[in-house]
């Protein structure tokens, strides 16, 4: 048992560095072939044969459900006939750690008459594929996990890395945001959360880390502590939200050698906290969270009154289920 350890423990050593190997890889080329994607009015045909295939497959799966049209072609099947589906407005990325695979330099070779861009993922940048296409991205490994370093596995798990790090630039690039993924989306789990409003979700009654303008800071504290949260509101007597008072602005006051005996909330807190509606939907909440890179907005009402919280965990889940309301 413990040798099996030892060797799971190694290959997850091997597996991660050659996804951090990749880091340096990433140049102007990888540029090149996100602008390529953003100017196609096509899709993205994505090929490879064998294990490149199925992580072709994922790379197509991660490209459509986040705003990228794709779709796989085996190199076979376009040799007999599939080639049909390919148009002059699509991309092709071929996959390939040798860069070799004969029947998919073939397919190049057909494709090239038709006009599009070739995107290479492949780890032999003198290869065939290589010398064939108009920009390569370089996913070679230094080793594969396999004790015998025959079956591909640090290979694949890098070049399936280098096809999500494309997909989230394609994401960043063309404005993709959560609710355009919920319309993607619309039957899966978080898809149904973002559809969900605030209300169904947020932390409200007793849950709400809240304390009375002029509480002095140490019962301030004292409150955050048993609340656990890192924050605390501040509002008046009518519960209309005033301020925020947080773990880093206690530090800050900290570094500053602000004494706390006799300083009320009121000295210390942020005011005209971050705010969202509880009738508000999730996925606009997340919107706001990263536009203002925060993880917890408070709710209010129309009239400024303190109705709850919402913290990030609540959007994702946090292992139990919410009533989802269908807007």
């Amino acid at each position: 048992m413990a040798d099996s350890i030892k060797q799971a423990k190694e290959v997850l050593k091997i597996e991660a560095e050659s996804i951090l190997n990749l880091i340096d890889k990433v140049d102007v080329g990888f540029s090149r072939a996100v602008e390529i994607i953003c100017e196609a009015k096509g899709r993205v045909i994505v090929t490879g044969i064998g294990k490149s295939g199925l992580v072709g497959k994922k790379i197509v799966a991660t490209l459509t459900s986040t705003g990228t049209p794709a779709i796989f072609l085996h190199p076979v099947e376009g040799l007999h006939g599939d080639l049909g589906i390919v148009t002059r407005d699509d991309v092709m990325l071929a996959i390939s750690n040798s860069g070799e695979t004969s029947e998919l330099n073939t397919l190049i070779l057909s494709v090239r008459d038709l006009g599009l861009s070739i995107i290479a993922f492949t780890g032999n940048m003198d290869s065939t594929l290589a010398k064939s296409s108009d920009v390569v991205i370089d996913v070679s490994v230094d080793r594969e996990a396999c004790p015998f370093g025959l079956a591909p596995t640090s290979s694949t798990t890098a070049t399936l890395a280098m096809g999500d790090a494309l997909a989230v630039a394609l994401v960043e690039k063309m404005g993709f945001t959560e609710k355009d993924f919920y319309k993607f989306h619309p039957g899966g789990h978080l898809g149904q959360r973002l559809m969900a409003r605030v209300k169904d979700v947020m932390i409200g009654g007793d849950g709400i880390p809240v304390v009375f303008s002029g509480t002095s800071v140490l019962e301030a504290i004292e409150a955050m502590d048993q609340k656990n949260l890192g924050f605390i509101f501040i509002t008046d007597r009518e519960t209309r939200l005033l301020g925020i008072l947080t773990d880093g602005d206690l530090r800050r006051n900290i570094r500053k050698k602000t004494e706390f005996e006799g300083k009320l909330v009121d000295d210390l807190m942020t005011i005209n906290p971050k705010t969202v509606d509880p009738g508000a939907s999730l996925a606009q909440t997340i919107e706001i969270m990263q536009r203002d890179e925060i993880t917890t907005l408070a709710t209010i009402n129309r009239n400024g009154y303190l109705e709850g919280y919402i913290h990030l965990h609540d959007i994702l889940g946090r292992g139990g289920t919410i009533k989802i309301s269908i807007p």
